[in-house]
């Protein structure tokens, strides 16, 4: 015993040292071990043990040491039947075992004396306790996320079935929702309408999850959330640890999702989906007093099969997203006809503030503008003047009976009126509409292949998604100036399961990920430079800084809770990350050694727009009006700047070494340590 723990001690701190090259995330396998015993309960050394794949006909074997031990580690995902020999003894068969993600079946054997042509078989149940693992987490498989039905198509909006899961982002941390976000702008859907999983687990936060496909890591690396969103019917089973995690498990304090596609079997198998909504099916919203249209097709299929029977395997599917969605106007304000020609008679105490509870009249500031404003008018301004009181005329008062001649227009007001490009209703008020749609078009396509072959089992997966999204209301809360966003994510898995010798199995794997976003892109209110529109640019004026994007500038009004304009901010997001891993499994004694690493790089480059072309501000500051101010070329406040492109790079890495020991048939410990290095952007 103690030259087998010496053993066991240089073999854990060698092969740690060895494979000291990075971070180590969740494989795609599973395993299956055991102890085979005799009636009398002593161990059985020498028996052969077989596990079979029954989906695929891949027979792995193996012989149980002097402590009748055996360990099949790094097992594909399906269906098992596993099989003991040995001269003597009954042969004996379990069938029906389902290996899960991450699953430690264990499976003891005891033999019973008999001819080998004797045989004892035990149906195994599908569902099964786990003894031998010590993490906290759920498995919900293909069959289960199929069946429910789920409105976006998105395993992603199971996260919150289990425990500890919140159901939606709070928009606080991350960028993935509301209005305050890290990152300051909202970032795109995965697939243009799916959520990204940034959902807080335990108390985390909601960048703090790692989300895994078919093995490697495919983060969303600036602020959280996954990239990559398969098609429903392509994923084999996905699981989400919550607590507790192996030392393998590293990287984030949130929850661990591991999602694995399926691979092809011995039988041609396959589906083909049509998911349809349309206005007839639905109601309208609670509070909305109009229907808006709707019309959804979400179709698809899938096949898989054998290139070469119990070798080679393949497996392709494909989904495509057409929505029209009819989406409901923000809250927003606009004038009415006749303060759209500068008749504000209804609005006639807004002239005036209220200053230690009495009302005072708004005033002309400056002289200079003043002067402007009498040029403009024909009669005489003077400042500090008062720009409207009861009953004034234009010897003490600027605008008689609140109303704005349109002499005093400024260019840019006349223009855009004259274009329409002011939105405005009779009496004024919410201008309510459904009728402007928000449109997407998606498709994505995945493939798989899987052989059998003198390297190992190999596993080479790639996936292409690809959306085009027009929206209504990116930024202004009223229809005409709508925005395209663009979004493709592709990502190349390469994996290779290599046996080494009955109780040795190295998984490696190198994994790319690309993802290419731009959104906010203007549509709606483009056209127009700045100088048709009336501004004046170049020397002491407006200089444009994105010429490809000029238009109608952004305005806010503050107390018409109304915002026009092109998006003043359209941005793009680049992100690649390049991942190597690998992982080592030993078994020693009834020690299942496990150590390993990866490393990745990250590159993510932000191509941000901040007001490039302006952004103008009315709240009344000057009149009292946010209107009137607009009609006379008065703003609070005017913006425009520049952002610096960021190309950020990053590199992560670390090692572990863990232990799974049956101590007895009835006790397993499981202990590791980890090491992680995390660089800084750069």
């Amino acid at each position: 015993m103690r030259v087998t723990s010496c053993r066991y001690q240089a073999l854990f701190v060698l092969v740690v040292v060895l494979l000291a090259c990075g971070q180590l995330f969740g494989g795609v396998t599973a395993s299956i071990s055991g102890t085979v015993t005799d009636p009398s309960g002593a161990a059985v050394s020498g028996a052969t043990v077989t596990a079979t794949n029954t989906d695929t006909g891949i027979v792995q074997t193996q012989r149980t040491n002097t402590q009748g031990f055996y360990s099949f580690q790094s097992l594909p995902l399906g269906h098992y039947d596993v099989s003991v020999q040995q001269a003597g003894f009954k042969q004996y068969r379990q069938t029906g075992l389902v290996l899960d993600v991450n699953a430690a079946l264990v499976v003891d054997v005891g033999l019973k004396v008999g001819q080998v042509q004797e045989r004892v078989e035990v149906s195994a149940a599908a569902l099964h306790v786990e003894t031998a693992a010590s993490q906290m987490g759920e498995v919900i498989e293909g069959q289960r996320i199929t069946t429910v039905p789920l409105v976006s198509r998105s395993y992603t909006d199971l996260l919150a079935l289990q425990p500890g899961v919140v159901s939606q982002a709070s928009g606080m941390t991350g960028g993935y929702a509301g209005t305050f976000n890290s990152a300051g702008f909202a970032v795109p859907l995965v697939s243009g309408d799916l959520n990204g999983g940034a959902l807080s687990v335990n108390g985390q936060r909601e960048a703090n999850n790692g989300f895994l496909l078919n093995g490697a890591t495919v983060q969303e690396g600036g602020y959280g959330g996954t990239t990559a969103i398969p098609n429903l019917d392509s994923i084999a089973e996905f699981r989400i640890l919550t607590n507790n995690y192996d030392a393998e498990y590293g990287n984030y304090s949130g929850g661990q999702i591991n999602v694995i596609t399926k691979s092809g079997t011995n039988r041609i198998h396959g589906n083909v989906f049509e998911f349809l909504r349309n206005t007839n099916l639905d109601a309208k919203g609670y509070l909305d007093p109009l229907r808006g249209a709707y019309h959804q097709n979400q179709f698809g299929g899938t096949i898989g099969g054998p290139i070469k029977h119990d070798k080679i395997f393949f497996f392709a599917d494909y989904q495509g997203n057409r929505k029209v969605q009819g989406v409901t106007s923000p809250p927003n304000g606009v004038p009415s006809t006749a303060e759209l020609g500068g008749d504000f008679s209804a609005l006639a105490s807004s002239f005036s503030v209220i200053q230690n509870g009495v009302p005072t009249p708004k005033t002309v500031q400056g002289g200079a503008w003043a002067s402007q404003l009498s040029s403009e008018l024909g009669y005489t301004v003077t400042a500090n003047e008062p720009y409207f009181t009861p009953g004034c005329t234009t010897a003490n008062c600027v605008f008689p009976n609140a109303k704005i001649p349109t002499l005093a227009f400024s260019g840019p007001a006349q223009q855009l009126l004259s274009l329409g490009l002011i939105p405005s209703t009779a009496a004024g008020g919410s201008l309510f509409s459904t009728s402007f749609p928000l449109r997407l078009r998606d498709d994505k396509t995945s493939g798989r292949v899987d052989g059998n072959t003198g390297m190992g089992l190999v596993s080479v997966y790639y996936l292409f998604d690809n959306y085009k999204l027009a929206n209504p209301y990116p930024n202004a809360n009223v229809p005409g100036y709508d925005a395209a966003g663009t979004g493709r994510t592709q990502v190349v898995n390469l994996g290779d399961t290599k046996t080494l010798g009955s109780t040795t199995v190295n998984e490696a794997r190198v994994e790319f990920v690309r993802v290419n976003n731009s959104f906010n892109q203007p549509k709606g209110g483009t056209g127009h430079t700045l100088d048709s529109l009336g501004f004046t640019t170049g020397g002491n004026g407006i200089i444009p800084l994105a010429p490809n994007i000029e238009g109608v500038p952004e305005m806010d009004f503050n107390q018409l809770n109304m915002v026009i304009g092109v998006p003043s901010r359209p941005n793009r997001l680049i992100e690649n990350t390049f991942q190597v891993v690998d992982n080592f499994s030993k078994v020693v004694g009834t020690h299942t050694i496990k150590v390993g690493g990866s490393f990745h790089y990250n590159q993510l480059v932000e191509q941000l727009d901040n007001v490039l072309n302006g952004n103008f501000v009315f709240n009344g500051s000057e009149t009292g009006v946010d209107f009137a101010d607009f009609l006379i070329g008065a703003p609070t406040n005017y913006v425009q700047g520049q952002a610096t492109p960021s190309n950020g790079r990053s590199k992560y890495f670390g090692v572990y070494g863990q232990d799974s020991w049956r101590a007895r048939s009835n006790l397993t410990l499981n202990y590791g340590l980890r090491w992680d290095v995390s660089t800084t952007w750069s």
